[in-house]
């Protein structure tokens, strides 16, 4: 089931322009928008948790504003743009991708209209314009879920942000994978059918009132019998709860951490600005 990346990370990814062909809303706490556009044809999207870049214009703007030239510091061109004025840049994973129909669909949580990508996803109207920054090549670097050959055992801990993730890992999986899975979600109208040809056991944890970022996916992780066999563990939401499932995988269930893939998707009390900003500082630090 694994894979290699072979071209250089600067062929990986390029730029596509696109435009909503249409929102909607699916469950209790997601906007479903759908990206289109004639460049995206040419969008490498290499599933499971493809992730892209997805730059918004700010209201009032008809455009997302990025530099001119999109060259290899397009990252410090980007920064050095007011932040009033440059676009909105957002980490997403594609929910699901018609390279056919040159479409992509990207799954927002609903935030009451706080947040500038939950507002904007919340009025995004046919025609309204965004920029991708996504792959060029289908095997990039951006796919994280890369289980080692010898796996029998697949084990997916989310919560509504890293649900399209989740959905597109379940999608891929060959048939008869042994899969144990368990998402956290708001609401029970959150629960939502996943195919796959994978023989994937999945528990549902509808959160209510209790916070995000909370411990009960690690409570209901602790609690339960894993199968034996070589396992595979792919972990992804808040930033808190995640570290806390890896812990538990590699110190409790001695599990090899080069068998767990994780990744932070947010963290409670910080906004991406701030997290981009602190891993910046970090790595001139």
């Amino acid at each position: 089931m694994s894979t290699s990346t072979v071209e250089p990370v600067a062929l990986q990814y390029r730029f596509f322009a696109a435009h909503v062909v249409r929102a909607r809303q699916v469950g209790a706490s997601l906007i479903r928008v759908t990206l289109g556009g004639a460049e995206l044809v040419d969008f490498a999207g290499g599933g499971r948790d493809q992730s892209v870049s997805l730059f918004l214009p700010h209201p009032g703007q008809d455009t997302p504003v990025v530099p001119v030239e999109r060259g290899d510091d397009w990252f410090g061109a980007w920064r050095a743009l007011p932040p009033e004025v440059r676009a909105v840049m957002r980490s997403y994973t594609i929910r699901e991708h018609r390279p056919e129909a040159g479409e992509v669909d990207i799954d927002f949580v609903g935030h009451g209209g706080t947040g500038p990508a939950s507002r904007w996803a919340s009025l995004a109207g046919f025609g309204d314009r965004v920029l991708l920054l996504g792959p060029a090549v289908h095997d990039n670097r951006s796919v994280c879920f890369r289980p080692p050959d010898d796996t029998d055992l697949v084990v997916l801990v989310a919560d509504e942000t890293a649900l399209p993730a989740t959905a597109g890992i379940l999608a891929w999986l060959p048939a008869g994978a042994r899969v144990r899975a368990w998402i956290e979600v708001p609401d029970a109208a959150d629960i939502t059918e996943l195919p796959t040809e994978a023989a994937a056991e999945i528990r549902w944890i509808v959160r209510g009132s209790t916070p995000p970022g909370s411990d009960l996916l690690v409570s209901a992780l602790r609690a339960a019998r894993l199968p034996a066999g070589k396992p595979y563990a792919w972990i992804a939401g808040e930033s808190g709860a995640v570290r806390a499932l890896r812990r538990h995988l590699v110190g409790e269930r001695g599990i090899d951490r080069r068998r767990v893939t994780f990744a932070g998707y947010w963290r409670r009390g910080l906004s991406e600005e701030d997290l981009r900003a602190e891993a910046l500082a970090g790595a001139t630090a």
